[in-house]
């Protein structure tokens, strides 16, 4: 097949670029973009140099079907809500990694994102990409949401016990922290060198725009959940992500129970690995992977339950989970391409 990338030249769309150059049902990628049209890609980005050069691409929605079966979208926020429509009404199949068609409520989605909210139809249409838990509609879809890469983390930990209603809804609390890629490619002050080295900063207090997608997934498991207080820091780091989790058991468990009931949900879930008791994950067991590693623990004297999820951002947080959906979508082994081991140290 040949795939599309709009959107290419920011850091989801060279992971997507990474990643499909090794998927052995991939005989093309053809890359667009909105205003670096007719630029070599190796030009910015010299590591991409070699025997293949991908020189970009005007977007245009006709050209694109006579160029790609399925098109990536590793675009900013309100790119994607205006050109799936056209792209869906020419046959393709869409993997949005945006936030556009996450949120099934356009007043809500415009409340946070604070932009207008693609076509109903559109968003009605598209297929929360969490791949572990939407098998069966992800195969069946032509418009994948995939999920941002704060709620992938959050939502593979808290899934085994939201749905099992092993805890109480109404006081889910997930502190999370990210490398600076998060913040995508274009600088800022918060991700400038001098003001991230040697710091450690909390921000979008309260404000965070994965929030409702979080709370949305969270309800159609649990209808009776409630809004989660959600905390995200930037660490000095690139790579990953590290949600801490923390529910109250709403009836009597043992910790080994816990911790085979997360095994056992997972067993047939090639990129969630669940730690033994007394093992926790860190970011760096999963760096340029497409794996989640979770860790979680029962605390008797507070009745507490601790998840701890930590993923790549740039690959199970996004372009690796987009890569995951396109092989469920067309019926390939789902870990096909995404095989490599994590690097480390």
């Amino acid at each position: 097949m040949k795939v599309g990338i709009v959107g290419a030249t920011g850091y989801g769309g060279l992971e997507l670029i990474r990643l499909l150059s090794q998927h052995p049902n991939v005989e093309e990628i053809i890359c667009y973009s909105s205003s670096q049209e007719g630029l070599p890609l190796d030009d910015m980005y010299p590591h991409l140099s070699g025997n293949v050069r991908w020189t970009l691409k005007a977007i245009d929605p006709e050209a694109i079907r006579a160029d790609v079966d399925t098109v990536f979208l590793a675009t900013p926020p309100g790119v994607s809500g205006e050109l799936t429509p056209d792209l869906v009404k020419l046959g393709l199949k869409v993997i949005d990694l945006s936030g556009d068609l996450r949120i099934n409520e356009p007043d809500v989605y415009e409340a946070w994102y604070k932009r207008q909210a693609a076509p109903v139809g559109t968003i009605r249409g598209a297929v929360y990409g969490l791949t572990e838990w939407q098998r069966d509609e992800i195969a069946a879809a032509q418009i994948i949401a995939n999920p941002g890469c704060y709620p992938t983390a959050v939502l593979l930990g808290l899934a085994p016990l939201v749905q099992q209603k092993w805890i109480d809804p109404k006081r889910i609390i997930i502190d999370a922290k990210s490398g600076t890629s998060g913040a995508g490619r274009n600088p800022s002050q918060i991700t400038h060198f001098s003001e991230m080295n040697e710091n450690f900063k909390i921000y979008q207090v309260n404000q965070h725009k994965h929030t409702p997608e979080i709370e949305q997934q969270l309800r159609n498991w649990d209808e009776s959940v409630g809004n989660v207080t959600f905390s995200t820091h930037l660490v000095p780091m690139v790579r990953g992500i590290m949600a801490t989790i923390y529910a109250e058991a709403n009836q009597a468990i043992s910790e080994k129970e816990l911790r085979e009931h997360f095994a056992y949900v997972y067993e047939t879930s090639p990129f969630v690995h669940v730690y033994s008791e007394g093992h926790y994950p860190a970011t760096k067991e999963v760096f340029g992977s497409n794996r989640c590693h979770i860790g979680v623990t029962y605390d008797e004297r507070t009745n507490r339950i601790t998840v701890v999820s930590v993923i790549d951002n740039l690959v199970k947080g996004a372009a690796g989970q987009a890569i995951q959906n396109y092989n469920v979508m067309n019926g390939y082994e789902e870990t096909l391409g995404l095989e490599s081991s994590p690097l480390y140290p």
